[in-house]
C-alpha cells in the first residue's frame, strides 16, 4: 500500500498511478520504466501508446489534448501519441500532442517534442530537433568507455554495501577522465 501522505502529493502534482492509466486506455509494451513524477495525461491516456523497452525519465510530460482552444472554441483539440520501441526520454521532456516519436530513439533532458522523430534518431532541445543518428550517437559513446571508467552494478544503490569507498573512487575517475559508465 503506497504511503497516504505520498498518494496525496502524487494527486497535487497531477499523478496518476500507472494501473488507473491503464484501466482507462493507456497501452504500455514490456520493460517500461516511468520514473517519479512523470505525468501521462490523465484525462486522455488512450490516446497514448508506449511500446516495449522505454524509459520516461523523471518528469517527463506527455500530453494527448490542447486546450489553448476551448476558451475561444469551446472544444479541447485532442491527437494521439505514439511512442516507439527502445525510446528513452529524458528528465523534464514534454511531448506534446500528435507526436510519434519512432523506435531506437534517444530524446535528450529537457525538449519539447512538438513534432515527429524518426527511427533511429538522437534528438534534443525546443522545438526537438534530430542531431545525429542513434548508431553516431552510440559510436561516440563506446569510444568514451574505457576499462578505468566502466562501473559495475556494485557502484549502484542497488549494492547495499555501497558506501563511502565507492563514491569515492567514482568521484575520483570522473574528475581524472570526465565522465564514468555504471551499470
Amino acid at each position: 500500500m503506497k504511503n497516504p501522505i505520498k498518494k496525496i502529493l502524487s494527486r497535487i502534482r497531477g499523478e496518476q498511478s500507472l494501473e488507473k492509466l491503464l484501466k482507462r486506455g493507456l497501452v504500455v509494451g514490456k520493460n517500461f520504466n516511468c520514473m517519479g513524477e512523470v505525468i501521462i495525461d490523465p484525462s486522455h491516456c488512450w490516446h497514448i501508446s508506449i511500446g516495449n523497452n522505454v524509459t520516461l525519465a523523471p518528469r517527463v510530460h506527455i500530453l494527448a489534448h490542447d486546450a489553448s482552444t476551448k476558451v475561444f472554441l469551446d472544444y479541447t483539440r485532442v491527437s494521439n501519441v505514439t511512442i516507439g520501441d527502445n525510446v528513452f526520454v529524458g528528465a523534464g521532456t514534454i511531448v506534446l500532442p500528435g507526436v510519434s516519436i519512432g523506435n531506437n530513439v534517444v530524446i535528450g533532458a529537457g525538449s519539447v517534442v512538438s513534432r515527429d522523430i524518426p527511427d533511429g534518431s538522437v534528438a534534443v532541445g525546443n522545438p526537438a530537433k534530430v542531431v545525429k543518428s542513434i548508431d553516431e550517437y552510440l559510436k561516440i559513446e563506446k569510444e568514451k568507455m574505457k576499462s578505468d571508467n566502466i562501473f559495475g552494478e556494485e557502484y549502484t544503490l542497488r549494492n547495499p554495501n555501497f558506501g563511502e569507498v565507492e563514491r569515492s573512487k567514482m568521484l575520483k575517475i570522473t574528475k581524472e577522465v570526465g565522465c564514468i559508465y555504471v551499470k
